[in-house]
């Protein structure tokens, strides 16, 4: 009887034997993503599932009389996020319920960097209206979270504030300042549009300020669990905008896109 050639079966069939361990290799790294994944979708309990925004433009007259030599054109959107808190649950209790909640690492990718970008809290009761916009503080919005209907009563919605049910929307701005400087009035025209047709008055091109927000909303539950989830979304400005004055457009969220994983 022959004896095994071990170092002869390992040079005859090397390939076979590489092909063999990559293939085991990858259906290891599949089997590990898929019950990675399995165990992301078993712990989410809050999820995105529609944002809404509001796009405009406004004119700031910085002249000493009105004369409209010396303009300010800046460009704003609002945006409410909706949070849904009934994935695995249609009752509420401790884990579906909001103890705590804040946002960070919020940046603006800007394409041409054109005009100053700032993105906060904005008020849901001036939604849709120009107003200004301060940086937020260290970076980060933490929200003041109402659990009673007495607590609600005391609010004036001017600071940061989210209900514990998630029954209200998260609500931003997003200002972007001085996109165009010292802009006068035609003597020919003389007439502003104090809406988004002023970006076509003033030959803006809308892809240069189409900027993309990005950010991280964290959340606490009442059962002490952390969620997070990372934002990301294009301020998708288009000619109907230009031609309306503005735009308010609902983006329903599904899927896997926007939802909270367990921290």
């Amino acid at each position: 009887m022959r004896n095994f050639d071990f170092k002869n079966f390992i040079k005859n069939n090397l390939r076979i034997i590489l092909i063999t361990a990559i293939i085991i290799v990858m259906v290891a790294v599949i089997i590990m993503l898929l019950l990675n994944h399995q165990k992301d979708t078993e712990n989410t309990i809050f999820s995105v599932k529609e944002i809404i925004f509001y796009n405009n433009a406004n004119i700031i007259n910085n002249s000493s009389t009105q004369s409209l030599d010396n303009l300010s054109i800046c460009q704003y959107s609002d945006l409410s996020i909706y949070i849904d808190n009934h994935i695995n649950n249609s009752e509420l209790t401790k884990a579906n319920t909001i103890k705590k909640l804040y946002i960070d690492n919020i940046s603006i990718t800007s394409k041409n960097n054109i005009g100053t970008q700032v993105l906060n809290y904005k008020n849901p009761l001036t939604f849709g209206k120009y107003s200004y916009i301060d940086q937020p503080d260290k970076d980060r919005i933490t929200f003041n979270v109402i659990n009673t209907n007495e607590q609600n009563n005391a609010t004036d919605y001017n600071s940061p504030t989210f209900y514990t049910d998630c029954s209200n929307p998260i609500t931003l701005g997003y200002l972007n300042n001085d996109i165009v400087q010292n802009y006068s009035i035609s003597n020919d025209t003389n007439i502003v549009s104090y809406n988004a047709k002023v970006l076509k008055e003033a030959n803006i091109n809308l892809e240069d300020i189409n900027n993309t927000l990005n950010f991280t909303i964290h959340i606490v539950n009442n059962a002490n669990h952390k969620f997070s989830c990372n934002m990301s979304i294009d301020i998708a400005l288009d000619e109907d905008f230009l031609n309306n004055g503005y735009s308010y457009i609902s983006i329903p969220v599904s899927g896997d896109e926007y939802r909270f994983v367990r921290d």
